[in-house]
């Protein structure tokens, strides 16, 4: 851990942060089918939230896809942060998104379904074309412009 600043307040709903995890491989990046209260059956990118006070954000990414599919990572480097409101939820919340690019350890590699109460599955796909529908906060960043692969 670095120079890290914690700062703790208290709000109406809550401020989690969700590390994103743009896993490339060759022109494709990895996206599985959510699970969850927050778009399910959407698709997005492996994603999980950042521990306190334990990880920094490239641990966080290389933990949460680990358990999530079974993958290592191999390079990692920061790419932009989101801010999303849940609003319209039953437990109203606000995530802050921190994407991570990231390469496989082993090219050669899989992915597993490893948590399948989360993910119905994952596929690699072409960047410029997404299944659908994606996540909002995903949905949101392509539609921005956004684009993990290397310029």
């Amino acid at each position: 851990m670095g120079n890290e600043t914690v700062v703790v307040a208290e709000t109406a709903g809550s401020i989690k942060v969700a590390v994103v995890v743009c896993l490339l491989r060759g022109q494709n990046v990895l996206l599985g089918r959510r699970r969850s209260s927050l778009g399910d059956s959407t698709f997005s990118l492996p994603s999980g939230h950042l521990e306190f006070g334990s990880e920094s954000f490239e641990e966080c990414a290389a933990r949460e896809l680990k358990e999530e599919t079974g993958l290592d990572i191999g390079k990692i480097e920061l790419l932009t942060v989101t801010n999303n409101l849940f609003l319209d939820e039953a437990k109203p919340s606000q995530y802050v998104a921190v994407f991570m690019r990231a390469v496989l350890a082993d090219p050669r590699q899989e992915p597993q379904n490893i948590e399948p109460e989360f993910c119905d599955g994952w596929g690699w796909y072409e960047w410029d074309n997404l299944p659908k529908p994606l996540f909002w906060p995903l949905e949101k960043v392509v539609q921005d412009g956004f684009n993990p692969f290397p310029t």
